[in-house]
């Protein structure tokens, strides 16, 4: 009797089990397509010129040089520890923001004029990008302190390819949200992902957002991932994101009524060696560890049909830049490694052209000496998952005083060409405050 009991339960219990996994299955399947969970109409906050007349113009870096043979010039050189250096390039204009303000440039490093980020309703963690296809600038900034705990992400567009031109601003309640959010573009959408709350991820039309007029919100629950730059001609927006041991890409589309409709394209196991966080890295002359980065990418880029990014990861326990090129549907087509078992490269960012040449931005640092600026780059012609020799940009001259060094680092493709590559880095001044330098890296 007992082993016919313990038969049925058996029995039972596999088919629990099996039917469990069924439903767990057809749960996934259905999940794999969502639509909004609420759209909002969002009336933009209009600007005629980047600069009143009478605001107070912000004047920082410039000085054009040459170093190791490549155009170098001065970003902000009034940063904390956590300046969060970015910048975008197109309509012959090299745009720049920080956490103190935005500032331009023109592509030969001379300074064209500046302001506070409260000339644009105010906000921090700016993510800077050119939009080829449609020839505008676009950038997110956060804003956590309002008194009315909205919380807005302020999506600044400009109306044309001068910066120095009119903008509008969409100010986007995120009031569940916290630091660490994304930004990214297609032809048609403008995407962006944050922590924090049930609905993680928010949708705009790129030509609404253009236009200056009301612009409508589409929310979705979750977070999809960091959204894209997508470079190709294509009106799909995608984003990836790090799920345990997979690789994840989230296709945006169109749907029949026209509003945004997000479908998880591809799960896949990266059986990466190297995937963990990194720890954080030694400074010169002082105990004080600083922030090595993230293994989630600062920053993902759509060119040839691929993704490409770079991330921070624990290699023999030191910090090393690893890079990637990505299918659309979840193929690694190459992985490479910049790591050192003496020292650390932390904050990484990538840049790729329509031949499929790469920049890698980041810093190095160790016990020996400061947080200092780095790049790398490869031609598509060199063998897969290599690089060229680290070029300095400079070297630190003193130790940060906190862990924190932020979002240290920005590459950009020059939008006018489509080939030649920027990227900025921040460098440690005699205070441990980040300074930063904008190095144009050209390419045939």
């Amino acid at each position: 009797m007992k082993i016919l009991t313990l038969i049925v339960a058996l029995i039972f219990t596999a088919t629990t089990f099996a039917n469990a996994q069924k439903k767990q299955k057809n749960v996934v399947k259905e999940n794999n397509i969502q639509i909004p969970s609420r759209t909002e109409l969002v009336k933009p906050i209009h600007k005629n010129e980047f600069r009143k007349p009478d605001y107070k113009q912000r004047v920082q870096g410039g000085n054009p040089r040459i170093v190791n043979g490549y155009l170098q010039f001065d970003g902000a050189m009034d940063g904390n520890r956590q300046v969060d250096p970015q910048i975008a390039v197109g309509g012959g204009y090299v745009f720049h923001g920080t956490n103190r303000g935005l500032t331009i440039y023109d592509k030969d490093g001379n300074f064209i004029d500046g302001v506070s980020q409260k000339a644009f309703a105010n906000g921090i963690d700016p993510k800077i990008f050119f939009d080829p296809h449609n020839k505008v600038f676009g950038f997110d900034m956060w804003v956590y302190w309002d008194s009315l705990k909205v919380k807005p992400v302020n999506i600044a567009i400009s109306e044309t390819s001068d910066p120095r031109g009119a903008w509008n601003i969409y100010p986007v309640s995120a009031s569940k949200g916290v630091d660490g959010g994304g930004i990214g573009f297609s032809k048609k959408w403008i995407g962006y992902s944050f922590p924090g709350g049930k609905e993680k991820t928010f949708i705009l039309k790129m030509n609404e957002a253009k236009s200056g007029k009301p612009a409508t919100v589409y929310h979705f629950k979750g977070s999809m991932g960091q959204a894209a730059f997508t470079q190709d001609n294509t009106d799909d927006l995608y984003f990836f994101r790090i799920d345990s041991n997979n690789f994840v890409i989230t296709r945006v589309t169109e749907g029949e009524d026209g509003a945004p409709v997000s479908e998880v394209v591809s799960v896949k196991p990266h059986g990466l060696k190297y995937i963990d966080y990194p720890p954080q890295s030694p400074q010169k002359g002082t105990e004080q560890l600083t922030s090595s980065g993230d293994r989630n990418p600062k920053n993902l880029v759509v060119q040839n049909g691929c993704l490409w990014f770079s991330q921070a990861v624990n290699y023999k326990g030191h910090s090393a830049v690893q890079w990637h090129q990505i299918k659309l549907d979840g193929t690694i087509v190459q992985t490479g490694l910049i790591g050192s078992k003496t020292s650390n490269y932390i904050q990484t960012t990538i840049a790729v052209n329509k031949n499929n040449d790469v920049l890698i931005g980041f810093q190095e640092t160790n016990s020996e000496m400061f947080i200092s600026p780095r790049m790398a780059f490869r031609y598509a012609s060199d063998k897969p998952g290599t690089v060229r020799k680290i070029i300095k940009l400079g070297e630190g001259k003193g130790a940060t005083n906190g862990v924190a060094w932020g979002d240290y680092s920005g590459c950009a493709i020059d939008g006018d060409n489509l080939t030649d590559l920027w990227t900025i880095q921040s460098i440690a001044n005699k205070e441990g405050k980040g300074e930063t330098v904008i190095v144009k890296v050209p390419f045939e």
